[in-house]
């Protein structure tokens, strides 16, 4: 790579004389700015900044450029290692921009907010050794809300207040051939292990964070912008934190009924509308992004029989099934291609069409017939939706209904507990309740939608009574060795 001076003389529109004045501050009703204003070849420049520590740095930069004697671009303004981008080795920021490009037009909502999450975590551990963002919160709102966004990046240029941290990110984030050293990919890996408070991040959570950084070193070898990817060269373990299910959030059958009661019973429009779709979280593990896009062709119920007695058709105690194929998980306007805040999606972990079948419990049975009676279907055949327009539930409503809810069914200890404190909760019930039924675990798996793997690993806690049993299994082996 060539140098600055080797560049300026190539160049003809370049000049040494420079001069660079002090900050000029102004102070308004709408806020303050600092302005930067500099010379080249006598023609006057200036850059804005909403903070004074920004505009301190881009004039420490200018300065530091004039007295190494750097040739400045008569067309920018600025020194030729700042302007000259051919010629220079491209940053981090620039090959995370690319990558988030690369990646979405095929990312589904939540993948692309992932995405954006991961790298706007890594980004502040590849700045220029000894760099400090003036400010941390406004770094990160730049990278995650625009730079790390590709709808709102080709939308124009970043928020007003994150104009100048975005200037300044562009100019000290280390160049792709520095993450070659394992240190830097050591502090890296350091910083995707913590959150921004400082306590260690949840394993699945680094996994997630760590395969993303991963795969964005492989483009960057497939852009030749390192000869191999440095992850595969350093031996680092990421700290142990659980993940495993809290038994003290799974709530059993009849809390989880009086919860249901509870939301029926609520003085709003919504909470009879909501009591199955809590239903279907804890009688079928669903996720309740699977139940937001249950439609009734999903739904395959047992017939009602007639009874005798009462002369009318009741409910036979029959299982019935669900087949499901999709989900619409909740998120900002601002991940999804319609700008809608649910965007159906095959099945998490799932192939487009793939349609995982789950078994419906006679009372999951009871209340998806009461409620297909009582509320019908939106036009596309969704259960479940906002009281007007046939809109996509809200994650607010599912949140809203179900702590109202909670609060009137539990007792005040009960309430202040982790118990059930999340419908998602429910699920994590429903999936234990199978378990300690003995069902096998490689059928449970199959049914939640998890690899036999990552069910053991999460629910290994949550499995009553199996170690008596598996006592009994050896004391018989022995005797049978014994006796024979």
């Amino acid at each position: 790579m060539r140098s600055s001076h080797e560049v300026a003389k190539a160049r003809k529109d370049t000049s040494f004389d420079v001069r660079v004045w002090q900050i000029r501050s102004y102070k308004g009703a709408r806020g303050s700015s600092h302005t930067v204003r500099w010379t080249v070849a006598r023609t006057q420049r200036r850059s804005t900044f909403a903070t004074r520590a920004l505009a301190e740095s881009f004039r420490a930069d200018l300065l530091s450029a004039a007295r190494r004697g750097e040739a400045f671009d008569l067309q920018t303004g600025l020194p030729i290692s700042l302007s000259v981008q051919e010629d220079a080795d491209v940053s981090w920021y620039e090959h995370a921009c690319a990558y988030v490009d690369m990646k979405w037009a095929r990312a589904a909502g939540n993948s692309r907010r992932s995405i954006a999450d991961a790298l706007a975590t890594v980004t502040p551990a590849l700045l220029a050794d000894g760099s400090t963002p003036p400010n941390r919160k406004l770094l990160r709102k730049a990278l995650y809300a625009w730079a790390f966004n590709t709808s709102a990046r080709k939308a124009g240029g970043p928020p007003e207040d994150c104009v100048g941290i975005t200037r300044w990110l562009e100019r000290h984030t280390l160049p792709m051939s520095s993450l070659d050293d394992p240190v830097v990919i050591r502090r890296a890996l350091d910083t995707l292990a913590s959150k921004q408070d400082g306590t260690p991040t949840a394993a699945n959570t680094f996994a997630r964070k760590r395969a993303i950084f991963f795969n964005a070193l492989e483009y960057a070898v497939e852009r030749d912008h390192l000869p191999t990817n440095p992850l595969r060269r350093v031996k680092w373990t990421a700290p142990k934190v659980a993940d495993a299910v809290d038994p003290r959030i799974l709530v059993d059958r009849r809390r989880a009924e009086a919860i249901l009661a509870a939301a029926e019973d609520l003085p709003t429009a919504m909470g009879p509308r909501m009591v199955a779709f809590y239903a279907c979280i804890y009688y079928a593990a669903m996720r309740p992004a699977e139940v937001a896009d249950l439609r009734a062709s999903d739904i395959k119920l047992p017939p009602l029989v007639r009874s005798n007695e009462e002369d009318r058709e009741i409910e036979s105690g029959e299982w019935g099934e669900l087949l499901l194929s999709h989900s619409s998980p909740a998120l900002s306007t601002a991940w999804t291609e319609a700008g809608t805040r649910r965007e159906s999606r095959q099945l998490k972990h799932r192939a487009k069409q793939d349609v995982r079948p789950v078994p419906c419990h006679p009372r999951l049975v009871e209340l998806l017939r009461r409620h297909l009676d009582e509320f019908g279907t939106a036009p596309d055949g969704r259960l479940f939706r906002s009281r007007y327009h046939n809109r996509p539930l809200s994650e607010s409503t599912v949140w809203q209904v179900w702590h109202k809810a909670r609060a009137a069914a539990l007792s005040p200890q009960e309430a202040a507990s982790a118990l059930a404190r999340r419908p998602y909760d429910l699920r994590h019930a429903c999936v234990t309740t199978w378990l300690n039924a003995g069902v096998d675990p490689a059928q449970v798996a199959e049914w939640a939608g998890h690899s036999v793997a990552v069910l053991l690993r999460v629910y290994v806690r949550c499995i009553a009574g199996r170690d008596e049993v598996a006592k009994q299994r050896i004391e018989r082996a022995l005797q049978k060795e014994s006796n024979s």
